[in-house]
């Protein structure tokens, strides 16, 4: 069929979609009820007849313990393989966590250094596609910053050690599991060489957000990742790690437990400084979460449920995917995680309004980048796990025809 008359036939199929008004949601990688509903026995831990008292003797509904009570510490910790005394427990948002932690740096400086405020013009390296409300950060904080594109074992590391020999530049964001939006995790060589960085800025810190650290779609199949901490530990680099995690997306979202792990100097920089900004954090959500968990096995079991409600969605997305698109598009195929990263033919910013004025919204083309600029306008980031599974066969179906106009009109220079 000539490329004509092939749009004019993806078209009349476009219009029929129109006409049926859908409202359908793939722009974030919220979960869905039945994921929420798996949690809701947390509701029950907790009641009038409950001891509140924690093991070392702490009435969870008092002032106290700063850091967190010790044994949500070990559970979060046993989650991120970090000990429990390189662990401080927040409120419910890592991400909330990690702008206090940039904030802090801002205005009272990274163990004795000083503020970043007063350092004038500073850059933060920025593994892409990545993260928007990481790059939020940094943009709101003024940073410039840099893109570093990622490969199949995650940031080019020799662009990050260039760039870390420069004294303005203080960071990177990593998400180095399951990473979002293209699920790839960190190699065994790129973890050592982050642990082994040498940056010019004493006040240096890699933010690694481990987001997806238990999130596997595959019991059987589940991807490897060194622990950072302790890697930096045994290159002589102990200091140079902020480490993120909560368990949004294993309880609730909204009513999480989120953490920092790091090492002792960073621990003991971070709490005189969080002294003053609270007495503690809420140790009865801490507590009814450990109440429910118990362990990291019940986390794991936990997951596995999850597993089985999101992996139809992501094993769906990718056969019509494959169906659809396949020598148009790319995309990756993740084990784990949230997102499918998928990548056109310079046509995304089109193929995302395209789906948006047929009713499917995705996360805006560009939000994957810094300052929302792909610079090949070609990331789409697929969040399969809100939508019901046939909302969902329907927003994909829309997506592949929108990919399929637009990289034609593009071929016929429309």
């Amino acid at each position: 069929m000539e490329k004509r008359e092939q749009l004019n036939q993806l078209l009349k199929e476009y219009d029929a979609y129109k006409a049926l008004n859908l409202k359908l949601n793939m722009a974030r990688g919220k979960p869905c009820k039945e994921q929420l509903d798996l949690s809701m026995p947390m509701m029950d831990v907790l009641h009038s007849g409950v001891n509140l008292v924690c093991e070392d003797g702490t009435d969870c509904r008092n002032y106290g313990i700063l850091g967190g009570i010790d044994e949500c510490k070990r559970l979060l910790g046993d989650i991120i393989e970090v000990p429990s005394y390189n662990i401080i427990i927040f409120g419910n948002s890592s991400l909330n966590v990690m702008y206090d932690s940039m904030a802090r740096s801002f205005t009272h400086g990274v163990m004795g250094c000083e503020p970043l405020s007063k350092q004038g013009k500073l850059k933060w390296l920025c593994p892409v596609p990545g993260y928007d409300r990481h790059f939020a950060i940094t943009e709101y904080f003024g940073f410039e910053m840099i893109n570093i594109p990622m490969t199949p074992e995650g940031p080019d590391m020799d662009l990050v050690e260039k760039y870390v020999k420069d004294p303005t530049v203080k960071g990177i964001w990593c998400v180095p599991k399951y990473s979002n939006p293209d699920g790839i995790t960190y190699s065994n060589k790129v973890v050592k060489r982050f642990a082994k960085l040498k940056p010019a800025a004493k006040d240096f810190r890699i933010y690694w957000d481990n987001a997806y650290s238990v999130h596997h779609l595959y019991e059987d199949k589940q991807d490897f990742l060194l622990e950072i901490l302790d890697e930096c530990k045994k290159a002589g680099n102990p200091d140079i790690v902020y480490k993120f995690t909560s368990t949004s997306k294993i309880s609730f979202p909204g009513s999480g437990v989120a953490a920092l792990a790091a090492s002792d100097a960073n621990i003991k920089d971070i709490q005189s400084q969080m002294g003053v900004q609270t007495i503690g954090y809420d140790k009865v959500n801490q507590l009814r979460h450990v109440l429910f968990f118990k362990n990291l096995e019940g986390v794991k079991a936990q997951m596995r449920k999850h597993a089985d409600i999101l992996r139809p969605k992501f094993e769906m997305v990718e056969r019509i995917l494959e169906e659809e698109v396949k020598d148009i598009a790319k995309w990756n195929k993740p084990r784990g995680g949230y997102f499918i990263s998928l990548y056109v033919q310079g046509v995304a910013k089109e193929v995302v309004q395209r789906c948006k004025e047929c009713g499917v919204e995705l996360t805006p083309a560009g939000a994957t980048y810094p300052y929302h600029n792909d610079p090949n306008n070609a990331n789409i980031r697929i969040a399969p796990s809100f939508p019901s599974i046939e909302e969902l066969e329907k927003a994909t179906r829309i997506l592949c025809l929108a990919v399929k106009i637009e990289t034609l009109k593009k071929e016929l220079g429309e």
